[in-house]
């Protein structure tokens, strides 16, 4: 579970948000949505720990498994390394991971199927790889929590549908909660229960869903003119929310 309490944060003397407030339950998937500068990936890293409030509080029940937005890596790991860095909290201070920590590694990478890429370079491996090694590090911590800052962006359609597909299954799998940020309306109403619309400083809404993924909260949000089309594709209907670039 993840509660936020009148959370607010500034740089300098701008208030990047205010009194920001939300419970997301166990089990639940929540997604937040605001053009660039709102503050999501601030207020994902104060949930994490990584950035301290100004004023208000975080609390998550549970290990956090942390998804970044960029994952650069100073030095030519093995795929397999990576994730067994996500054992961390288990192995301990000053000790090495154990057979155990290597076959649950495995064991994650197979799950999510990219088996084929633990030998790999993770310096030499796609943006859409790279997302999937970190996801697999974040689940092989075994957490309570998942938090994703942007897992798409700047992936192509291909990988984009990978990602939501995988964090569709793993979720309903392992009854994770989880909390992403993404620019992408569609991949919010896929995936998220509930949603938080970052809209200014002052300015929040958060609730169920299908209540805040609408047309005009999405234009108001985005300043662009937004239609919602059902769509069909061998038997199955679906809706998209769909930009007008007028």
């Amino acid at each position: 579970m993840i509660r936020v309490e009148g959370a607010a944060f500034r740089y300098r003397e701008d208030w990047v948000f205010r009194d920001v407030s939300f419970e997301l339950a166990r089990g639940r998937f929540g997604a937040i949505l605001g053009p660039n500068g709102r503050g999501k990936t601030t207020l994902l890293k104060s949930i994490v720990g990584l950035l301290r409030l100004n004023e208000g509080s975080t609390k998550v029940d549970g290990r956090i498994g942390y998804v970044a937005q960029r994952n650069d890596m100073a030095f030519a790991y093995r795929v397999l390394d990576i994730v067994v860095m996500g054992r961390a909290t288990h192995v301990g201070l000053f000790r090495t991971p154990s057979s155990e920590d290597y076959r649950i590694a495995r064991s994650t990478l197979d799950r999510l199927g990219i088996s084929e890429f633990t030998e790999r370079i993770y310096t030499q491996l796609s943006g859409g790889e790279r997302q999937l090694v970190m996801i697999a590090r974040a689940l092989a911590s075994e957490c309570d929590v998942l938090i994703l800052d942007e897992p798409t962006s700047a992936l192509d359609f291909s990988n984009q549908a990978l990602i939501v597909e995988i964090l569709d299954r793993i979720t309903a799998e392992d009854g994770l909660t989880v909390l992403m940020t993404t620019h992408v309306p569609q991949h919010a109403q896929r995936l998220a229960d509930t949603v938080l619309m970052m809209h200014g400083p002052d300015h929040h809404d958060w609730g169920p869903a299908a209540e805040i993924l609408t047309e005009e909260k999405l234009e108001a949000l985005y300043g662009v003119p937004v239609k919602s089309l059902e769509l069909e594709h061998e038997g199955t209907k679906s809706q998209a929310l769909v930009p007008l670039f007028l």
